[in-house]
């Protein structure tokens, strides 16, 4: 009896003990983090899942394809679990549809993480605000004011500088023989003039604040483009709130925040000296045009205000502006250009039609847009094909029924805004960059992309659509057909790398990186 008592014992021991404790913790986490957090209708397809990741696996380094591909085995409404979260993801214009024009209110929420609602003052901004009165507000007061036709009109001239001063830039290097890395270029170029127009007295000239300023935005980019783990796998959630920071998300998120916050109270607190100083002068500085933390500013000490606005609120909002402004419409610009290099037929036409409209001794302006239709062609055609923020996620308040299936509340959705622009079901030949579909006669020239026409979503739809749509037209717009009549763009003739890079916007795998051939010397050398 001893002999097999003995070996009875030893299934007890400690280390027994912890590889058995370690195995009903581990069936505990499987059998917790591989139920879905909803009841989202079974009847919607899904791919097979996997324990605890769920289709993380499926989705890659470029998600808006993986879904896309998805879409292609299981129509373009279907299920998929990251972690224990069940989102529903939408891949065609007629879903889309469906989707933001029945239900726009029920899904006026963006389905974000808790690092970057952190990020963003917790809630106290625009972009990842609640749907609620606070954004009503401030939706209104961009549109109106912010970002309104005036504003962007009074401060046209803040671009014009920065477009110049791009030119001058890439004119001095051609001379020299010098290599041009064209998206950081881009990036440089957006990013001066949303700040300028942001906070412009502030921190024009200050080489080393628009520096810093510029790599903090860099920063926060990054963050936005990283999946959280921990907002989705039940394990990680819980180790989190031991302060286990799995990813170092969290700890990045206190760093940028932590700059950007003493960089940003240096830019109010000069402004509160600036406004004080001209309060105190006679005329209290009438006619001086302002920029929008003087709009801001304004609502901050109107007693009257429909709304109160706190200095978080400020703080926020600016970021909005400089993150959402920037890297989106400098990768429009690159997009254009490397289309245009691989269809030089494209860009002997554009050249036609600028020489013709605004001809070689003066500098294309915003005044002249309206006058370049091919110009505006060339740009929706880019956006259709490379839109600059391909995939947004909204999040529903309550349960509602889409293409006959229920979608409980607290849904999260994928609205795939690339995978829209490419529907072979909507677009001839989806693949093939021509700008002429837009000016031909096939009821295609009348589509924009203010979020009517449900084809065509790179700046959204909606009550969450961009609000920066109208200034961003007029950088791209001006920005690439400024560089198109005063450089030569060498022709590859399909050669240039269309692969997209990684990350929460569209980027291209490999930059344009070459040296600008001057085509109209002496109006570059009059800068």
């Amino acid at each position: 009896m001893g002999i097999l008592f003995e070996p009875t014992l030893e299934l007890f021991n400690s280390s027994t003990l912890t590889i058995l404790l370690i195995s009903v913790v581990t069936l505990a986490i499987i059998l917790r983090t591989s139920k879905p957090n909803s009841k989202l209708s079974a009847t919607i397809p899904s791919p097979a899942a996997l324990p605890i990741i769920g289709h993380l696996h499926l989705l890659g380094r470029l998600p808006h394809q993986s879904l896309q591909r998805i879409a292609l085995r299981h129509g373009p409404l279907f299920r998929v679990r990251l972690g224990s979260i069940d989102y529903l993801a939408i891949n065609s214009p007629s879903t889309v549809k469906s989707f933001l024009k029945n239900h726009e209110t029920t899904f006026a929420n963006r389905a974000t993480s808790t690092g970057i609602l952190h990020l963003a003052y917790d809630g106290s901004d625009m972009s990842f605000a609640p749907y609620s009165p606070h954004w009503v507000f401030m939706r209104k007061l961009t549109m109106t004011k912010l970002l309104g036709g005036k504003t962007i009109d009074e401060l046209h001239l803040i671009r014009k500088e920065e477009i110049k001063r791009l030119l001058r830039g890439f004119y001095d290097k051609s001379r020299k023989g010098e290599r041009v890395n064209l998206p950081k270029e881009f990036i440089g170029l957006a990013s001066s003039i949303v700040s300028r127009m942001s906070v412009g007295r502030q921190w024009a000239g200050k080489d080393d604040e628009l520096a810093e300023l510029k790599t903090v935005i860099n920063e926060l980019e990054e963050i936005l483009g990283l999946f959280d783990f921990k907002d989705h796998i039940w394990v990680l959630k819980q180790l989190g709130k031991l302060g286990i920071d799995f990813q170092g998300i969290d700890s990045k998120v206190e760093e940028v925040k932590g700059r950007y916050d003493r960089m940003v109270e240096r830019v109010l607190r000069a402004k509160e000296a600036e406004r004080q100083q001209l309060s105190g002068k006679k005329d209290g500085g009438e006619g001086m045009v302002k920029d929008i933390l003087d709009l801001l500013m304004d609502v901050h000490d109107d007693q009257n205000a429909e709304k109160k606005l706190t200095r978080e609120n400020i703080k926020s909002y600016i970021l909005n502006i400089l993150a959402a402004g920037t890297s989106t419409s400098a990768l429009t610009i690159e997009w254009a250009l490397a289309e245009m290099m691989n269809h030089p037929n494209v860009l002997k036409k554009l050249l036609n039609e600028l020489d013709t409209v605004v001809g070689k001794d003066r500098l294309v302006e915003e005044s002249d847009l309206p006058r370049l239709p091919y110009l505006h062609a060339i740009i929706k055609e880019t956006l259709r094909l490379h839109c600059p923020i391909p995939m947004v996620a909204r999040k529903g308040s309550e349960g509602c029924t889409i293409d006959g299936h229920f979608v409980p509340a607290g849904t999260p959705v994928f609205v795939n805004y690339w995978a829209v622009g490419r529907d072979p079901e909507f677009w001839k030949n989806p693949l093939e960059f021509n700008p002429e579909r837009f000016t031909g006669d096939d009821n295609l020239n009348d589509i924009d992309f203010r979020g009517q026409h449900f084809q065509l979503l790179p700046f959204g739809t909606g009550r969450r659509m961009c609000p920066g749509t109208t200034l961003a037209q007029f950088v791209v717009k001006t920005g690439f057909a400024a560089l198109v009549q005063c450089f030569d763009w060498p022709s590859a003739e399909g050669s240039v790398d269309m692969t997209e890079g990684p990350g929460i916007t569209l980027t291209r795998a490999k930059p344009l990186v070459m040296t600008p051939k001057p085509r109209l010397d002496k109006l570059l050398s009059n800068f």
